[in-house]
């Protein structure tokens, strides 16, 4: 009889784990100004990027659909994260652009996710977090974080 735990448990706790770092962020997000904004739109504002870009290559850079992608830049742009514009290269299509609020918000993200990660090392130990994040690079595809799960989370 093994005493290690049940295989299903280890997918469980790594997204519980992502999960409680997810609602700290958006906690310190709303308090530090940005109350609306959802797990979602931060692929979103990533998928968005410095550049810009248009909703049927936002929809294929998060896995949905290009109405769905076009639904998410309303709700952001009401909220004013994001704007859009005439692309200059073609008249037909818009860019969508992050606003000063948007550039705000991934940039107090970054500067949140690294005070989280110096209280979970602070919990951990600053070497077993490391040997942690070398563990999971090992067991994970290297290069670009895949911005993608929004889509793979609805895809049947």
């Amino acid at each position: 009889m093994s005493s290690d735990p049940p295989g299903y448990l280890l997918p469980l706790r790594l997204f519980l784990g992502f999960r409680v770092l997810i609602d700290e962020l958006h906690a310190q997000l709303a308090r530090q100004g940005h109350p609306d904004v959802r797990p979602m739109h931060g692929f979103v504002l990533q998928a968005i990027g410095a550049g810009g870009t248009t909703a049927a290559e936002l929809g294929r850079r998060l896995g949905i659909s290009k109405q769905a992608a076009g639904k998410t830049i309303d709700s952001l742009e009401q909220i004013g994260y994001v704007e859009r514009e005439p692309d200059p290269r073609d008249a037909r299509r818009r860019i969508v652009r992050l606003t000063a609020r948007g550039i705000d918000c991934l940039a107090r993200s970054a500067r949140i996710f690294d005070d989280l990660r110096a209280r979970w090392a602070a919990v951990l130990g600053e070497e077993r977090l490391r040997a942690l994040e070398a563990d999971l690079r090992k067991v994970t595809p290297s290069g670009a974080f895949p911005l993608d799960v929004p889509g793979w989370f609805g895809s049947s």
